[in-house]
Order: C-alpha cells, then structure tokens, then sequence
C-alpha cells in the first residue's frame, strides 16, 4: 500500500470537493437552461403561427405581467421572446449541452448560421470555453476560417494557443445583476441587507458570479496589530484556482475602498493561500465608480484588485444608452489626454 503525505491527501480530498462542487454547479446551471427551454417551447406551442399577429404580442405582455408578479423581474417581454427563440433554435431537446450557461446560449442565439452555432456549441462544451471566450470565437470567425482553410490544425492551434491565455478578467464580469435580491435602491439600503440577500440567495448569486466559484465563508474575521477586520465574502474559483475576496459598497468606490481590498488580498496572499493556489483575488462590488479611480490608485500591471458594479435590476433600454454613451465619452476624453501626452 503505498504511503500519502498529509499533504497528497489533503490535494486528493480538495481535488474531490473541487469536482463535487463543479458538478452541483453544473446541475443547478442547466435546470435553469431547462426551465427556458421549456417556457420557449409552450410560448411557441401556444402563439403558433401567431407570433407576430396581436393574439401573440398580448400573450407575452400577459405572461410578463403575471410572472413578474409571482417569480420577479427576470421575465420581461424580450426575455420571453430569448426563450421562444432559444426554443426555435435547439427544438430537439437532446442537443442541449449541460455544459453551458444561458449566458452562452444567448450568445449562440447571435449565430445565424445553423451549421456554424451547432458547430460553436460542440467546441464550447468540449473546450470548456467561457461566455467571453465563445464571444471571442464568433467574432474572430473560427468556423469561417476554419472551414476556408487548407491548413485546419493550424487554425485549431491558434484557438488553443488562445485558449491557454484564461485569467480573471476572462472571467468576473462588471455589472453583476443582482435582481433576484428583489431590493430597490433607496437611502434606507445598508450593506449587510445585499450581503444577507446575497447569502439568502447564494444559489443564484453562484449563477451571476459565473463559472467556477463555489463559497467560503461570509464576514471573515482577521486580526492583526490589534485590530479587527471583517470581509464580506469571501469564494474560490476552481478553474482561476484562488480565492476571491468580495467585498459590498452601497455608495459610490472610493480610493480607500481599493485600499483596503488591496489590504485583504495582500494578507490572502501571505498567511492564507494554499500549496498550488494562485494569487488570490479582490472585487470591490459598488453601487457606482469612477474608471479614473480605479486606474489611478492601482498599478499599470494589476491583475488582482477589480471594481464591478452591481445593478438591482435589469437596466431599461434609455439606461444602457445613457451607459454606452457615457463609457464612449470616457473613452473619448482618454483618447485626447493620450493624444496630447
């Protein structure tokens, strides 16, 4: 029989839980896809070739109005109608892969081709790839190019070569919704409300959080120099294979904040993490942020430290054109600074 370390034990009982914990993950994930690819499939069933006539835009107005009441904020009109056309586009329920997120099918949905998103979901259940990688993929045309050309391995080295390159930001998103939290944003919202919320609902947290996370702890104490610190949540990412230090602000992110999530990582990164574990990671979740913050109090070369925002509920249409027309202002005034530099 031979002899383990307590160390190789201790990797062998990690690697078991890492597994188990991915695949419940993986469970949860697809019950969702199912739900909507069910909902799609009695929207379709009950429009029929009514889609477009008014009994079918007063039926998914009705749908809406009555879900929300029951189930929340998550089924609007044009979410009703990603369902009935994720239905239209995977009609045989077998073809589904549980692999993937909804995130991933909607993306898919983008995919006119049925050839090419039948080839895209095949290669991203096999590859394991992200929803930012399979993006990546479209837009760079790999079923095009790699079926115009002579040479197909080369093309299938390139995406693997790319494929090697997954860090954080592949991976944590900026905004996280939090709608299932079901709170307004009103003066009386403390932060322990969103983390309680966040922990009530921990299951759909680890769905908006994405691939990989499963949970730690909440409101981790540390003591050093004879003072108290608490951090709010506290997760670890199998596939990142680090810990992710999240911690909640209502208001908007201040340069302290990064300061003091810089504090947590750096006492992650010196008595916490484990044999094998990578650099650990610090989201400081906000309610608002600056962008010019945010770069001028980190490093150039930070991969750690990211500042996301959360939304309690999904943006209006007038919202995300405020946001894209803001984000495209910032990139303009950035493009002159550089240019006068």
């Amino acid at each position: 029989m031979e002899y383990l370390t307590e160390s190789k034990i201790y990797e062998n009982i990690k690697l078991t839980l890492e597994k188990a914990q991915q695949k419940v993950y993986s469970t949860v994930n697809f019950v969702m896809v199912e739900t909507y690819w069910n909902i799609g499939k009695q929207i379709c069933e009950a429009q029929g070739e009514n889609e477009r006539a008014e009994y079918g835009k007063g039926l998914l107005k009705f749908l809406s109005e009555k879900l929300t009441v029951e189930f929340g904020k998550g089924y609007t009109v044009t979410n009703l109608k990603y369902m009935r056309q994720f239905y239209n586009a995977f009609p045989k329920r077998h073809a589904l892969r549980d692999q993937l997120s909804w995130t991933h099918y909607r993306m898919l949905l983008k995919v006119e081709n049925d050839a090419a998103r039948m080839f895209y979901l095949d290669e991203c259940a096999k590859s394991n790839w992200s929803t930012r990688q399979l993006e990546r993929q479209i837009n760079s045309f790999y079923y095009q190019r790699l079926l115009s050309s002579q040479n197909k391995d080369s093309v299938r080295n390139e995406i693997q070569t790319l494929e090697k390159g997954i860090d954080a930001k592949d991976i944590i998103r900026d905004p996280y919704v939090l709608e299932f939290l079901g709170l307004d944003q009103t003066p009386n919202l403390y932060e322990k409300d969103i983390e309680q919320g966040l922990i009530d609902h921990l299951q759909k947290f680890l769905l908006e959080l994405g691939r990989g996370f499963s949970f730690v702890s909440r409101q981790q104490h540390i003591t050093f120099d004879g003072e108290h610190y608490y951090i709010d949540l506290v997760f670890y990412n199998y596939i990142l294979k680090c810990f992710v230090i999240i911690d909640l602000k209502i208001g908007k992110l201040t340069h302290q904040d990064i300061g003091q999530m810089q504090m947590y990582v750096n006492y992650y990164t010196r008595e916490l993490m484990n044999e094998g574990d990578n650099l650990p990671i610090g989201i400081v979740l906000c309610a608002d942020k600056s962008d010019s913050v945010v770069k001028y109090t980190l490093p150039e070369d930070n991969n750690q430290i990211f500042a996301s925002k959360y939304k309690l509920y999904m943006p209006t249409e007038d919202e995300l054109k405020r946001e894209l027309a803001k984000e495209q202002e910032l990139l303009e005034t950035e493009k002159h600074l550089q240019e006068e530099e």
